[in-house]
């Protein structure tokens, strides 16, 4: 098996030497999204509005590798700081993912990249 990164124009544009999305066999593995817009800029009026666009970075990371929540396996959700706005992102998680279960961590971190309040990774299954 050798892993390959797929293209992923839709999403915004990488601050670093990574890759947003890497095949590996069935497996996709996603780096993390934060709240940032295509201009790499985080956007405005806290964890609400941040997790929003999170969310659709995610859907168009999944567009561009021909999946949908449904092919999700596993996420990881990182809170800057504390646990204190876990309701508020969970409330906005669930939507997005309607009534799919991927398996699921959250844990809190002391900072994200550009001072971001949330970060989500996935792992996505395409055969």
């Amino acid at each position: 098996m050798t892993a390959r990164p797929v293209p992923t124009p839709s999403a915004p544009p990488v601050a670093g030497p990574y890759s947003p999305a890497v095949r590996g066999g069935e497996l996709i593995f996603c780096a993390g999204q934060i709240g940032i817009d295509h201009g790499g800029a985080i956007v405005d009026g806290g964890i609400g509005p941040q997790t929003d666009q999170v969310l659709a970075n995610i859907a168009a990371v999944l567009a561009d590798c021909g999946a949908s929540w449904a092919d999700v396996v596993k996420t990881t959700i990182f809170l800057a700081g504390s646990m204190e706005h876990f309701a508020t992102v969970n409330e906005r998680y669930a939507g997005a993912i309607g009534e799919h279960r991927p398996a699921r961590s959250t844990v809190a971190v002391a900072a994200l990249p550009l001072g971001a309040l949330v970060e989500i990774e996935i792992v996505i299954h395409r055969p």
